[in-house]
């Protein structure tokens, strides 16, 4: 329905190679053996990746642009179009001051930039920063069926980032990093905000900011690729695996605690290569968060029975009865108002924001990403209230409390 076309002559075209083109196996058995991740796992771990059918495994990894807060991708821009606003920490390319040298592309490690050679400009993901002025999410957060992506302010020391990054051993960057982020509940800090003069919303925001329980809270969500240096701002959530059917299938109870403990250092996917992804190598904080998240299903399982939960389970991973509740209710039953925790902008920019439309698609330029006209249409100016209004009605258990 949406055919490709040229950036360049505006003629119809057949994809042969693009970005992630690889990222479902397409290409594992030409390049899987020259993955760098790969060749380390098989270095200090055996064989334990192997690229036979039945021994393979697949998890989808979804990859935007990691707003860093050392972004590379900054640095490398010659123009200074590229840049990170002071006011929310998205980093954005200016269009105007774009000069086209592409420096940027094969700046980002993550391979997030792009170069549109129709506009000669470099694009990438804007976080949908119109949205996120007015309190709404991203939309692919908001269209996420799975409901897995989770928006919210985190607070961080800007005097901390460069000695973050500069530290020398790569395993010890992901500590490093939760060093940089701040508790928005400590009465030091959040004096030192009021004195900043980070409004109160933002405060409050930061303090239920559902990203500051996963990553400094809980401590389950890590982040991609430390060892850039580049501190990123998305975290993710390593895979727990199929184990519960793995165990089953062996004759015992997938449910156990102890089965599910045990079970982590034989999981499909291994877990030095999950260690590769997220923590430079280390696998301890990857199986300290698969561990936490083995005894909430443990823990849950006991009180959806009606049977009395064991404290041993959550102490074992040094959490509390309530802590691994709370931590399930975010993951599992969370409502649309406690995933995506965002403040407002400023009541002085109410009457900026509804002068401007929010766009419908990714691109930057008047074509939608699938060649020309398709990203004619403009959604129509909506006010900053009606947003409101939208989510109070999408969010209401009763029509009565809209």
């Amino acid at each position: 329905m949406a055919r490709p076309v040229s950036q360049l002559d505006g003629k119809p075209m057949k994809i042969a190679w693009s970005s992630n083109w690889d990222d479902d196996l397409g290409g594992a058995p030409a390049y899987g053996d020259l993955d760098p991740m790969v060749e380390r796992v098989r270095r200090e771990a055996s064989q334990k990746v192997r690229f036979a059918y039945e021994e393979s495994f697949m998890f989808y990894l979804p990859r935007i642009c990691e707003h860093c807060l050392n972004p590379s991708c900054v640095a490398s821009c010659p123009s200074g179009a590229m840049y990170k606003r002071t006011e929310d920490g998205i980093v954005l390319v200016d269009q105007d001051r774009c000069r086209g040298w592409r420096m940027c592309v094969t700046g980002c490690p993550y391979k997030k930039v792009y170069f549109n050679h129709r506009t000669g400009k470099a694009e990438k993901c804007t976080f949908c920063y119109p949205r996120i002025e007015a309190g709404q999410p991203t939309v692919c957060s908001e269209t996420c069926v799975g409901r897995l992506r989770y928006l919210g302010v985190l607070l961080y020391d800007a005097d901390r980032v460069t000695a973050a990054a500069a530290v020398p051993d790569e395993r010890e960057l992901y500590e490093a990093q939760l060093g940089v982020f701040l508790d928005p509940a400590d009465p030091g800090v959040r004096r030192a905000a009021e004195e900043a003069g980070i409004p109160y919303d933002w405060l409050e925001a930061a303090r239920r900011s559902p990203v500051h329980a996963l990553v400094s809270r809980y401590r389950v969500a890590l982040p991609l690729h430390p060892e850039y240096r580049t501190l990123p701002m998305v975290w993710y959530i390593p895979p727990l695996s199929p184990v519960v059917d793995a165990l089953t299938e062996t004759g015992h109870d997938g449910e156990d605690a102890g089965n599910l403990f045990g079970a982590i250092d034989t999981l499909r996917i291994p877990l030095e290569y999950l260690a590769e992804l997220f923590t430079a190598g280390d696998t301890g904080p990857v199986r300290a968060s698969l561990e936490k998240l083995a005894a909430m299903r443990s823990h849950m399982r006991s009180v959806n029975l009606g049977e009395d939960p064991d404290p041993g389970v959550p102490a074992a991973v040094g959490m509390r009865p309530e802590e691994i509740e709370e931590m399930y209710r975010l993951l599992a039953v969370a409502k649309y108002e406690e995933r995506y925790v965002i403040p407002t902008a400023a009541v002085g920019d109410a009457h900026r924001l509804e002068a401007s439309a929010l766009p419908d698609t990714c691109s930057l330029d008047d074509d939608g990403p699938f060649g020309q006209d398709s990203g004619r249409r403009r959604l129509p100016l909506v006010p900053v209230e009606n947003f409101h209004i939208l989510r109070r009605r999408q969010t209401a258990d009763d029509e009565r409390e809209v």
